[in-house]
């Protein structure tokens, strides 16, 4: 499993992290009794405060994503995803959203936006399949 944040981001670092391990929940690289790293080692590998991870947990474990265990570590709960396409769907428009904002900023137009997105889509590896896009 693999976070990655950014300083430069302008998203707080618990709010990335969050992000992140929602993202690897609808993807199903992190199943369903998934064991989450703990504080320390997680705040240790992102050189962050352990205070940054520990208030991403109590987000996740708020929003029904992750249940801790007394003694035993955080979990990716049992139940149903809470993921569901429509929160998938949302989870990408923010990130679309924050995209679009970016080449406002720069003045890139949205079409050679679009162009990127399609080069890039046509060399992207394919989960499906483990080959790169058509």
């Amino acid at each position: 499993m693999h976070i990655h944040i950014s300083t430069q981001d302008g998203i707080p670092l618990y709010q990335q992290i969050v992000r992140q391990f929602k993202n690897l929940i609808a993807s199903g690289l992190l199943e369903p009794g998934g064991e989450l790293p703990s504080i320390r080692i997680l705040a240790e590998q992102l050189l962050v405060n352990p205070n940054t991870v520990a208030r991403a947990y109590r987000e996740l474990e708020a929003a029904g994503f992750v249940e801790k265990r007394r003694t035993a570590g955080t979990f990716v709960t049992d139940g149903p995803s809470p993921l569901a396409r429509r929160e998938k769907m949302r989870l990408l428009m923010d990130r679309i959203d924050a995209l679009l904002a970016e080449c406002h900023q720069m003045r890139i137009p949205i079409k050679d936006l679009e162009e990127l997105v399609c080069q890039r889509a046509k060399t992207y590896p394919s989960k499906s399949t483990g080959e790169h896009g058509s």
